[in-house]
């Protein structure tokens, strides 16, 4: 069959549409794809940043709660007053105390110098710890006695007291029955700690 040139050229226009057509379909599809593609790329990049989000959060929440942890601590130490200087006078106040409400019949007692025992770094300065050793000879009626006045030491705050060692003897005193008589005396060794913030100091 043979076509007129008139009708080549009618045919001609929806020929090249036949021909123009599964190449614009591909370039549609390839398209398509492409978005796919970029939007995939777009969620795994959104996804990512949001897991980034979530561990940073969670970490600044962390150091949130140390932070709270810390200052609770800084905060039960102030108000023992074991932060800052030395209190020898409180010291010697509360032994008085003790010795006055204990009725403890002979009580002697000895601090020596402060030594630095620590120092740990801190931001933006160190913390120190040092410690003054007291000697204490204490006369008792019975063991239960240096308990108490212990327990009445570490309770009087201005120090942590650390009891590096205590030794009982019996004194060989006979008992009477008209005054009281110490049957034990005790030597103890008792490391009164304070803390030093540098920081807190500036």
């Amino acid at each position: 069959m043979r076509f007129t040139r008139e009708e080549l050229k009618r045919l001609l226009a929806p020929l090249a549409l036949a021909l123009a057509l599964p190449g614009a379909g591909v370039g549609l599809i390839w398209s398509a794809g492409e978005a796919q593609r970029s939007a995939q790329g777009q969620l795994a990049a959104a996804q990512g940043e949001r897991r980034q989000n979530n561990e940073r959060l969670a970490r600044i929440s962390e150091e949130e709660r140390e932070v709270s942890e810390k200052i609770d601590v800084y905060q039960r130490l102030k108000q023992l007053n074991i932060l800052g200087e030395e209190r020898r006078l409180e010291w010697a106040d509360a032994i008085t105390r003790i010795r006055t409400q204990r009725e403890l019949l002979d009580l002697r007692y000895a601090v020596d110098r402060q030594r630095l025992l620590s120092s740990a770094p801190g931001k933006p300065a160190n913390v120190d710890f040092y410690a003054s050793t007291m000697r204490v000879d204490l006369a008792l009626l019975h063991e239960e006695d240096l308990v108490r006045f212990l327990a009445d030491l570490r309770e009087s705050g201005n120090a942590f007291y650390a009891v590096r060692k205590c030794a009982l003897a019996r004194t060989g005193q006979a008992v009477t029955g008209a005054t009281m008589t110490p049957r034990l005396r005790a030597d103890c060794e008792i490391d009164l700690v304070t803390i030093m913030d540098r920081a807190a100091k500036k």
